[in-house]
């Protein structure tokens, strides 16, 4: 998926959209994406100055955000004005390695399970195939 493609599948835009390039994804199974990691990225300036690291909180959005497209594809539906997936739930996260501008964090997000507009995903962020932050998360669709 492009990122017009993504766009449809997400609410999120500049700043927040976490999710540059969907590689894979099997309904129902699993999603590989990615996020081009520039010192571009507006959280650089305070995060820190001296020495860039993306916040942990980001790597952990950019994930979710991964497993909200890959809800939306088991579902075979598309995000509307009336409902939005909100994330509900953050276990066992750890954060391995840093993540630095010039570095491309995949996003690797799995299904767990998926019921009644809630799911769980296990969910790891790698750069250069090191697990960066590992979690499994839980996401709600909910109508606004």
């Amino acid at each position: 998926m492009d990122i017009k493609e993504i766009l449809e599948y997400l609410p999120h835009r500049y700043p927040f959209l976490l999710v540059d390039r969907v590689v894979t994804v099997e309904p129902g199974k699993a999603i590989h994406a990615y996020k081009n990691i520039t010192m571009n990225e507006p959280y650089f300036v305070g995060h820190f100055p001296h020495h860039p690291v993306m916040p942990g909180v980001l790597i952990v959005e950019a994930l979710a955000q991964a497993a909200a497209i890959l809800a939306f594809k088991t579902n075979d539906t598309k995000p509307d004005a009336n409902s939005l997936f909100y994330f509900v739930g953050i276990d066992e996260c750890r954060f391995k390695k840093p993540v630095m501008p010039g570095d491309q964090l995949h996003l690797h997000v799995e299904t767990l399970r998926q019921m009644r507009g809630i799911g769980k995903f296990k969910a790891e962020a790698r750069v250069d195939g090191q697990i960066a932050a590992e979690a499994i998360l839980m996401c709600a669709k909910r109508d606004i």
